[in-house]
Formats: structure tokens, sequence, C-alpha cells
């Protein structure tokens, strides 16, 4: 089903949708299709195909009303399909809950008000986002990557802003991106090759990554090439478009900061979290952000941090600001990660990187230290709206005095069908190896069946892609490849909490609330993938 947006009659932007459900007769066919296999419906389909939509050729089925009482006249008023009409252009770029002009209502402290502040229904709009003018198809994987036209994202600040550090150039009717960063001038490529020498990015150890501050994106970019998916996030309009141009490259990202209220992610979600110049004071508020930033890193897994303050002595001058201001702040960024019991592997240049230790018994020193305070062990995952707090979230338990802390990990690309650690230890109530097993044989057969009904599915026409209640994340894993990208989507009222399942098999996601406006651009998906969210809504 083609949803096609109309801007002024000029302009046309179209996502796909697949929703896995049915009516009629093919409900009927899907249902025996699943239960049987492929081709074993093919009979009742050739049935149908040749008496039209007639679907009493099958007796079984009955079309009687389920529903108790009379049904009466149909309104032909109210059975008109309901109509909305454009948006007025000014709300191209229209994000309902990082709207600038209700942002800077908010308090400054803490940037909360570039936090997620949604608006009360009678302020939401109803018509539909229209595309700027000239929009036009983005350019396939992976020439996107280096190149955005002009007209799906007409900013130019950023090319004046950041011109002689290689973010982003202006050329025609295109923006180039040449992989550079305020941290890595000389490439993305030769910057993750350095931090390579330290982190075991080559063998699939490392396969999730957190850019906080991500700028455009393209230490993520770069990184997809080495079969790292980095989850990229930074705050809306802080540097124009920045998020925007990171999805139009066909980038993961998504609009979001480091404030009051905890990152929409599970704990141990990340093997590797990354800071560029990105101006979270990591060292205030006692330390919260570098707690939250270990919550969501795996045991076992690395921070790096490039840029202020590290290597203060040589820089602080071409920093422009004081050097015992600079001391004081690597002083107290050291402080904290001591107490997070984690190890500096490497200092070299303007680069730190640390590594969490894998386990509780790896980090005894911490037990005695009465300046560390825990967080409630079961709130680990309890995110959506929560509030940060200065507390160190507790390692799971584990079976091995030297295994990582929640089970251990298989290298990607074996991780993406090994049993993830928590459905193997039962965290996941109701969800067993078998059942587990199940899911994927399902979503591997959902989507063969899509790929023959969409050809452009496979052609690199689609590149981001979302799934909309992902359950255990098996339309993801049975889609996985070089082409594409999938964000898994795990409803704040799904029954279960299956975020963490995703990143264990070594996909990205997200917690979010349907009710609410999702933290992005316009125009960003290629795909919407629907499956069962409308009945998890209904009634809501």
């Amino acid at each position: 089903m083609a949803l096609k947006t109309n801007s002024d009659g000029r302009t046309r932007s179209s996502v796909q949708i697949f929703i896995v459900a049915g009516l009629c007769c093919f409900f009927y066919i899907l249902g025996a299709w699943q239960r049987s296999g492929f081709g074993k419906g093919d009979s009742i389909a050739l049935e149908i195909t040749k008496n039209g939509a007639d679907c009493n050729i099958i007796p079984s089925l009955s079309f009687e009303s389920h529903h108790a009482g009379e049904a009466g006249k149909i309104d032909e008023s109210e059975s008109k399909p309901k109509v909305f009409k454009p948006c007025h252009p000014r709300y191209t770029d229209y994000t309902p809950c990082q709207d600038q002009k209700r942002a800077m209502t908010f308090p400054r402290d803490d940037m909360n008000y570039r936090e997620r502040h949604c608006p009360p229904e009678e302020e939401k709009l109803h018509c539909l986002i229209p595309a700027p003018k000239g929009y036009v198809t983005p350019f396939p994987w992976p020439k996107s990557r280096d190149y955005v036209p002009y007209a799906n994202a007409p900013y130019k600040s950023l090319t004046v802003e950041k011109a002689v550090q290689n973010w982003i150039q202006y050329e025609g009717k295109v923006f180039r991106f040449p992989g550079g960063g305020t941290q890595f001038p000389q490439g993305a490529d030769k910057y993750i090759d350095q931090l390579a020498s330290v982190i075991p990015i080559k063998n699939g150890t490392v396969r999730t990554a957190l850019d906080t501050g991500c700028g455009v994106a393209s230490w993520g970019a770069y990184l997809l090439s080495r079969n790292v998916l980095a989850m990229s996030f930074a705050p809306r309009d802080s540097h124009e478009a920045q998020v925007q141009f990171a999805l139009e490259r066909g980038v993961p990202a998504v609009i979001g900061v480091l404030g009051t209220i905890k990152l929409p992610y599970p704990s141990r979600a990340f093997d590797m979290a990354h800071c560029s110049r990105c101006l979270i004071p990591w060292g205030v508020n006692d330390g919260k952000y570098l707690m939250e930033v270990d919550r969501v890193l795996r045991p076992g897994g690395y921070w790096v941090l490039s840029g202020p303050p590290i290597n203060w002595r040589n820089n602080y001058k071409s920093w422009q600001r004081p050097r015992e201001e600079l001391e004081e702040e690597q002083r107290k960024i050291e402080e904290v990660a001591k107490l997070l019991c984690w190890e500096k592997k490497s200092e070299k240049g303007e680069t730190a990187i640390w590594q969490k230790r894998v386990n509780t018994d790896s980090c005894g020193d911490r037990k005695d230290d009465s300046h560390a305070t825990f967080c409630k062990s079961d709130e680990a995952d309890a995110v959506w709206y929560k509030k940060m707090e200065a507390c160190i979230t507790p390692y799971p338990d584990s079976n091995n005095a030297d295994g990582a802390a929640g089970g251990e990990l298989e290298p990607f690309p074996k991780r993406l069908y090994a049993v993830p650690p928590r459905i193997a230890s039962g965290s996941v109530s109701g969800v067993s190896v078998e059942a587990y097993e199940e899911d994927n044989n399902k979503w591997k057969k959902h989507v063969n069946a899509y790929r023959r009904i969409n050809k452009l599915i496979d052609s690199g026409r689609y590149r981001n892609i979302m799934d909309m209640n992902a359950g255990l994340g098996g339309f993801a894993a049975a889609l996985e490849s070089p082409k594409l990208w999938v964000m898994n989507v795990v409803p704040t009222i799904a029954e279960k909490n299956t975020l963490g399942v995703i990143y264990e098999r070594g996909l990205i996601g997200i917690y979010h609330d349907w009710c609410e406006g999702f933290s992005t651009y316009p125009r960003t998906y290629d795909l919407i993938h629907a499956h069962g969210v409308f009945s998890l809504y209904d009634g809501k």
C-alpha cells in the first residue's frame, strides 16, 4: 500500500507500508499458508482467482457477523474516507516533540529545552507534512553516504560554520560529505583506524555503537563499511539540520540529547560509546551523564572521548580555555571513570579510550567505596520519561567469575541468530529458546513473501527501514544486508520488553510510545513495517 502526499500539487513523496494482516478471502489464504507452508494454499488461491472475489467457494468459512445486535443503516456521509489536507509549507520539517518554538518555553538547565516536549491534544496538527519544493528521491547507498540532494535539506549554514573541518560542502545542486569532523580532520576512516588499534572493531566483537552529539554522523557512516552499526543522536538545530543530514545520507540517527531523562535504550545495549567534541559536560552533576553511558554500555564495552579536555596541557591555548579549568574537567572525568570501574586503555593525542569491566568480580575495589551509589537493579530498562539519576547500574548476575555479566555474546554475524543471553537465562518472561527460534522461522517466511511482492526491497532503493513493533527483531534479522538498516521500535506498552534481546542480536532500536511523534525529521524512512501495532493500540 503506497501513501503519497502532495505538496501544493508539485512534489510528492511516498512510503511503503507492509502490515501483516488480511481481510476476507486473503485472511483465510494467509492463515492456511502460514500453517501449512509455502505453496499449500495455491489451490485455494487459484479457485478464488477463477471465481473472482466470491468467498463462498470455501464452505467452512463463515462471514456472518460476530457482533451482537442489529446492524443499523450506513450513513453515507460517515462512510466517506477522511481527507487530510497538506499543512502550510512552513511545517515542511516539523517534528512535533522537538518543535523549536515550543522548546524555547522550557528551562535551559541541563538541556531540558532540547529534550522531548510533545504538544497536547489540542495543539496537534491534523494535516499532512508537505515535502520541500523540488524534493527528489535520495541517492541509493553507498552514494548517499557522500552526497545528498540540496533540495531535500536546503540548509547551508554548516557549509560555512564547519568549512575548515570538512563536515559538509555545497556543490551545485548537492551537498558533499567528505567524511571529516572536528576531531578527525584527516577523515573518519583514518580516525577509526586509530581507534581500531585499541578496540577490536575488525573481528565482530564490536557490532553496536552509540554516537553522542553526532553532528552529521560521519563516524557512524564510515563504521558501516566495517560492519558496525552506530546509533547516532544530536539535539535538533544545535547545528542546523545535522540529524536530518545524517538520515538523508542513510545513516541511523535520531533527535536526542543527554539532559534530564534517561536515553531511550536498554541497559547493556552498546559495544562502544563515542563522544567526539560533543560538548557534553561529562564531569558535572556528580557524573550522571557518564553513569548513563555506563548503563547502556555492555560489560567489556568501550567508551571513546575525543577533544577537550583530553591532552589539555598541549591544547589549552588553541582551545582558548584556562588550563586550570580543563585540568579540573579531566580530573572529574577520571574520578567518575574510576568509580564506574572503567579501565583506561589508551590516551593518545586528543583521544582517550576506557573499557568497562566485564563483571562485578573484576571490580572488587568498588564495593568498599563509600561514594558509590547504586540504582535499583529492576529499573535498569525503565527509561521512558524517567529522570536520570547519579547512580551506578549494577551488573547482572554472572555464573562465571571470568565471564561477562549478563552472558557472553558471539561475534557478529553469528550473533544475529545465536540465542541471546536474555532469552537463554529466562530474563524475558514467556519467551523460551524454542519460541525464539519459531519466531525467526516465521519472519524468514514473511520476509521472503515481502521480497516476492516488492522487488525494491533488495535493490538498494530502500535504505532506512523502520519496524514499528519489532518484537524479538526477527523482521530485521531476516532483512539483514549491507544495503539497508532497520530501526527496531519496541512500544512502551508492549507486553514484553524485548529491546535488550534485539541489541544482543547485533541490531539497533529504540523505545517509543506511538501516541506521540517520533524523534525524527519528516521523510526519513523508505519503508515502514507495522505488524500488530494497530491492535496493540486499539482502544488507547
